[in-house]
Parts: C-alpha cells; sequence; structure tokens
C-alpha cells in the first residue's frame, strides 16, 4: 500500500485538528464539508475506516512518534 508523505500527514492532522477545535461539525455546510473532506483524505491515506484510526495511523507517521504510546516527543 502507498503512504502519503509524513509532511502531507501532518497537515491533514493539523486541519483536522483545527476544524474540530472550531468545531465545524456544528457550523456551516462548508465548514462541515471541509471537515468531511480532511477526514475522508486522512483515512484513505492511512488505509484506515474511520478518522479515530486514520488519525493514530497518521501520527505515527509522523517524526518523532512513539510506537509504543500513540503520543509525539516534544522538540
Amino acid at each position: 500500500m502507498l503512504m502519503a508523505h509524513p509532511a502531507v500527514l501532518k497537515d491533514l492532522v493539523e486541519q483536522y485538528e483545527t476544524l474540530w477545535a472550531l468545531h465545524a461539525e456544528d457550523g456551516t455546510a462548508e465548514a462541515r464539508q471541509r471537515m468531511n473532506d480532511v477526514a475522508y483524505t486522512l483515512c484513505v491515506s492511512t488505509g484506515t475506516r474511520d478518522i479515530d484510526a486514520a488519525l493514530i495511523a497518521a501520527r505515527h507517521r509522523l517524526p518523532g512518534a512513539r510506537v509504543e504510546d500513540d503520543s509525539l516527543l516534544t522538540a
């Protein structure tokens, strides 16, 4: 399976987290659609079927990820 470049995954995770923090799911139709689009792209990019699994998989591919506990090392 092809995997997205870590820079692409980082950007997608940041976009999704920003939309989630802004409560895009409760916002305008455009905001909800953008959130759904980013979630879908994350799922396709990580070979997963739901956003929670996609976020975990994407984070594991980012530089500095700790394999054993699903967190990122701080710089």
